[in-house]
């Protein structure tokens, strides 16, 4: 099942997405998407550890190419995030195509896990005028997160650390 769970930052966003993974049974992947560049990523990344440790994560760290993770089959991923997984594609591989590369990759890592929990971001409703490539950015986010939520069994927008339910139900034990 996937289950995509979006926000804006510092939302509550990778909160909810490692309580519902800790909730389901069967071997638990996190795959780390962000590129430790620059001071402010490390902090992110090591919060994100702190946040994550004694839960039971594998943690895989992929860049790019995301359909070809190495995850067991029949286990419980967290993919972390999509936003990072778009700049990445975009800026660094310089994929032509990286939303249909992403969903692609997304649903091909779909078909091992039996548990697929997505995180990814809400951009582009502030308003504001982007140079263009940000503004193709947060378009091509737009596609993907369209497309991740036509996939999605679960999804929700997480604001102010509260799960709002777009599609599907939460888990009772939540």
């Amino acid at each position: 099942m996937l289950t995509l769970i979006t926000g804006g930052s510092k939302s509550g966003k990778s909160r909810l997405g490692e309580s519902l993974a800790a909730g389901l049974p069967g071997e638990k992947y996190y795959i780390a998407t962000m590129e430790p560049f620059g001071e402010g990523a490390r902090d992110i990344i090591l919060r994100h550890r702190r946040q994550r440790a004694g839960k039971g994560f594998i943690t895989v760290e992929r860049y790019t190419d995301i359909g070809s993770a190495p995850v067991s089959e029949g286990s419980c991923v967290l993919l972390e995030d999509v936003g990072n997984l778009l700049a990445n594609e975009m800026f660094t591989a310089g994929a032509r195509d990286p939303a249909g590369k992403i969903a692609d990759g997304i649903a091909a890592l779909g078909k091992k896990a039996a548990e697929l929990i997505v995180v990814t971001n809400q951009v582009g409703c502030d308003g504001f005028d982007y140079p263009p490539e940000t503004a193709e950015y947060i378009r091509i986010m737009g596609d993907i997160n369209r497309r991740l939520a036509e996939m999605a069994a679960l999804v929700t927008e997480t604001v102010y650390g509260i799960p709002l339910v777009l599609k599907g139900e939460l888990p009772s034990w939540l």
